[in-house]
């Protein structure tokens, strides 16, 4: 996959950080949305709450998660994950960032989870793939 230049410069000044927390993503039923707008406005950052037309999605550090979860009877969880930030500010203009990244991740073997802010970007890793994908990832802001 060729790389932009664009992207490439991009790449050359990313840092990639790694959370030493760990993750979990959960998704409750619709109908706890209410219940989930009052429980879930402590959740300390990093976290993510995501109100779908279908589900609530929560990504959050598993401590955070593990306060709150007793309001809720019904759930799917999942993890644990590793965050990585790509510390740069990114124009929302930006083409082929992420796809870069997911690229070279998905080459190594290594599923991701997006979550995207306006000024960051931000993917979820299997904890056990996590120091191999900060080393995928250094390597590509490197050698882009």
């Amino acid at each position: 996959m060729e790389v932009e230049e664009g992207v490439k410069e991009l790449l050359s000044r990313t840092e990639i950080q790694l959370d030493t927390e760990e993750y979990i993503i959960v998704s409750l039923r619709l109908e706890q949305e209410k219940k989930a707008r009052e429980s879930l406005n402590s959740l300390a950052s990093f976290s993510s709450i995501t109100y779908d037309y279908k589900e609530v999605s929560i990504v959050a550090r598993n401590t955070e998660w593990n306060k709150v979860k007793k309001n809720f009877t019904n759930y799917e969880k999942t993890g644990t994950y590793k965050l990585i930030t790509f510390n740069i500010v990114l124009d929302l203009s930006i083409v082929g960032f992420m796809a870069t990244v997911s690229k070279k991740l998905a080459d190594a073997g290594i599923s991701i989870y997006v979550i995207s802010t306006y000024l960051r970007d931000h993917i979820l890793v299997q904890s056990e793939d996590a120091e191999n994908a900060v080393r995928v990832l250094e390597n590509l802001t490197i050698g882009s």
